[in-house]
């Protein structure tokens, strides 16, 4: 097989030409990519899925050497369902300086960018590693990198740093919140409204456990941010949805919500979850078994993306504000999957093209010249290496 070659444009054409939604198969993009950098003669590892519709592919340009950088990104994007594009979302459009289309700014612009830079990587003669990793479900839980991850050092290389290139119109973010997402079911037990007694609404007691939440999340904003780097500048508590019951007259057999802790990196969420746990045995014994053991709560902590904490002086922060020219570090108010490498004990930070502000809205664009700016930086960081 030939080598192809594609410009970063071209690459961002293809990669946005498969509709990746994060509940959908990544696989066909996987299979592009692995092909293409099969075609330079190199050796993609795959990590897929239990049900082997979604994959992760690391990749290592140079020697199979411990060292070098992980140039980290999504393939996957979230639901352009609901929205008003001027044109189809999947089929890049690129008009007055600018490419539109689902994923252009987050994050495929970046994986474009890396993935066109391999041949030029390869003829590079690097003395240190380039490794390209691209995972799956970083919108809806950041576990689609957790298996790269655990090999790297074992059957992979372990790499001296890891750039995640999210939209930071390359300034270099050593730190993010995190965010735990939870759904409470509450259980009561059915009785007609004149006779209390006789049951116990779930519905009621979901709502006084609401109204605790709600007062720790006040708490949380009294506490606030002292390191005085995010904004807003405190942990944030957020109930989204809350449903149950059946009718007006009958006391409600089940009722759920679901709800959100945006904290800070230096958060104790066990100490939160232990503290959630203890209002939940709270309202159980003043709503649901006042009258008898009619009802239970559970909170189902369903994702809980790590913070990422900043690491003054580390590797990762030196090579890419050199890269990127910056002199200093931001944060920023998203999560990514930069917390899941901090936690494996890699140093991390977060650097890439574009306007996070443009993600999951219709009509997401990266402008050309910020495609060109990302190549450059990323020609920057293998320089360093050679």
């Amino acid at each position: 097989m030939s080598a192809i070659r594609l410009t970063a444009l071209e690459m961002l054409e293809r990669l946005v030409a498969f509709d990746t939604e994060s509940h959908k198969p990544n696989t066909p993009l996987v299979d592009f990519v692995a092909a293409y950098l099969e075609s330079h003669g190199l050796a993609p590892v795959r990590f897929p899925d239990a049900s082997g519709e979604k994959e992760a592919l690391f990749v290592t340009i140079g020697p199979m050497i411990d060292g070098g950088i992980v140039l980290s990104g999504h393939t996957d994007v979230v639901p352009v369902a609901g929205q008003d594009w001027a044109s189809d979302p999947y089929r890049l459009r690129v008009e007055g300086g600018r490419a539109y289309g689902r994923g252009t700014v987050d994050m495929k612009g970046f994986c474009a960018t890396a993935l066109a830079l391999v041949p030029e990587m390869i003829a590079a003669d690097l003395r240190r590693p380039v490794h390209i990793l691209l995972s799956y479900d970083e919108e809806t839980t950041c576990l689609g990198v957790v298996d790269a991850i655990a090999a790297l050092g074992i059957d992979l290389p372990r790499p001296d740093a890891v750039i995640v290139g999210e939209p930071t119109g390359l300034e270099v973010a050593d730190a993010h919140k995190g965010v735990a997402m939870c759904e409470t079911r509450v259980f009561g037990h059915e009785a007609h409204s004149s006779r209390p007694e006789e049951g116990a609404s779930a519905v009621m007691a979901a709502a006084e456990m609401v109204s605790r939440l709600m007062r720790v999340g006040d708490r949380l904003v009294g506490e606030g941010d002292a390191s005085g780097r995010f904004d807003p500048p405190y942990a944030t508590l957020h109930v989204g949805t809350l449903s149950g019951g059946t009718a007006r007259n009958i006391l409600a057999k089940e009722a759920r919500f679901h709800w959100e802790v945006r904290y800070l990196p230096d958060t104790d969420m066990s100490a939160l979850m232990a503290e959630v746990e203890a209002i939940a045995r709270a309202v159980e014994a003043e709503r649901l078994t006042r009258f008898g053991p009619f009802g239970r709560i559970e909170n189902h902590w369903e994702v809980d993306v790590p913070a990422l904490a900043p690491q003054p002086g580390s590797p990762a922060e030196l090579v890419a504000l050199r890269a990127a020219g910056r002199n200093r570090t931001v944060s920023v108010g998203y999560g990514s999957e930069a917390g899941r490498f901090q936690g494996a004990g890699l140093p991390v930070v977060l650097c890439g093209p574009g306007d996070i502000a443009r993600a999951h809205k219709a009509d997401e664009y990266v402008t050309l010249d910020e495609l060109a700016a990302g190549e450059a930086v990323l020609r920057r960081l293998v320089e360093g290496l050679r």
